[in-house]
């Protein structure tokens, strides 16, 4: 590898397509969900979200794609792909990030160019949600009962 580094590209944890997790997933590698989330998502690696995938959750990773539906912020340290058949309904906070035609988001997104920043943007999102989680609300299925009509 150019990098010198050695990537391990093994997937550690699989939600399958016909499975539906309630609960958080924390995992230290490789994360690929093709199922149903409600529940938080942080991993130390890759994250994938299948064009199957529904989730209400936050998700935090490294190098995060998006393919399924993600009713909740995403946090990506490295990179995010969005693919034209992903939707974001929440917000995003990246060092890179892009985004296929046809992909929605809607949300504020949040691209941070220097170690800085990234410190910064998450220091401002750590600071919200326990704003949220004192006023008692839950930051990941802050959809759950969001009418979500189409104004076009």
């Amino acid at each position: 590898m150019a990098s010198g580094k050695n990537e391990d590209f093994s997937i550690n944890t699989i939600v399958g397509p016909g499975t539906s997790v309630s609960g958080d997933i924390e995992s230290r590698g490789f994360t690929r969900v093709d199922g149903n989330v409600l529940g938080d998502i942080k991993a130390s690696g890759r994250v994938v979200i299948g064009e199957r995938a529904r989730m209400k959750s936050n998700v935090s990773g490294t190098f995060i794609t998006v393919g399924g539906v993600v009713f909740g912020n995403v946090l990506a340290s490295e990179r995010l792909i969005i693919l034209s058949t992903g939707l974001v309904m929440g917000d995003i906070i990246t060092r890179r990030i892009e985004a296929d035609e046809g992909c929605l988001i809607h949300g504020r997104v949040r691209v941070c160019k220097t170690d800085e920043a990234w410190k910064r943007a998450l220091s401002e999102y750590r600071d919200a949600a326990g704003m949220r989680e004192s006023l008692g609300i839950n930051s990941s299925a802050g959809y759950g009962g969001m009418a979500v009509r189409n104004h076009g």
